[in-house]
């Protein structure tokens, strides 16, 4: 069974988030290993300094950093704006192939700043689910139901693709 791993900052805070989350967690129990492995969100400065700015999301990636450390076999997907858009089809598609030559996927969420340039190096892939930006709480909830709709997919169960 593959394992697959969100690592992400923050805490979920909203409880209608939080169970939303635990539901697609149950749901994907039959699919895989999931971990969601929550880290520290630095605290942002009280002036919006580039420098100040840039030492949180530096901090912020050492922390994730020395996670991603932890797996050296692991495919790493971070989640982008800028990154390569797909359709839920295609998603599934990749998710498929990746898992057929790793047993582990980890998935990058930024905290409210974003990844920085040296987790993003550290991807195997880059990837985008829209131009619009969401707050990064609420996309865990959208990065698991793909998730869930890419397995049911690729086991040719009914979702709507």
């Amino acid at each position: 069974m593959i394992s697959i791993k969100v690592i992400c900052h923050g805490k979920i805070k909203e409880k209608s988030i939080t169970l939303l989350i635990d539901e697609y967690i149950k749901r994907l129990s039959r699919f895989c290993k999931l971990q969601i492995i929550e880290l520290a969100d630095e605290k942002l400065p009280t002036t919006e300094s580039t420098g100040a700015l840039e030492l949180v999301k530096e901090k912020e990636a050492n922390m994730m950093l020395s996670k991603l450390n932890n797996y050296k076999n692991a495919y790493i997907i971070c989640l982008d704006e800028r990154g390569k858009e797909f359709s839920s089809t295609e998603f599934a598609n990749n998710i498929s192939e990746i898992s057929q030559k790793h047993s582990t996927i980890i998935f990058c969420i930024g905290g409210s700043l974003g990844l920085s340039e040296k987790v993003k190096n550290k991807a195997n892939l880059i990837t985008s689910f829209s131009k619009l930006t969401f707050p990064h709480q609420l996309f865990r909830v959208f990065l698991l139901e793909q998730i869930f709709r890419s397995f049911k997919i690729n086991n040719n169960e009914m979702y709507h693709h």
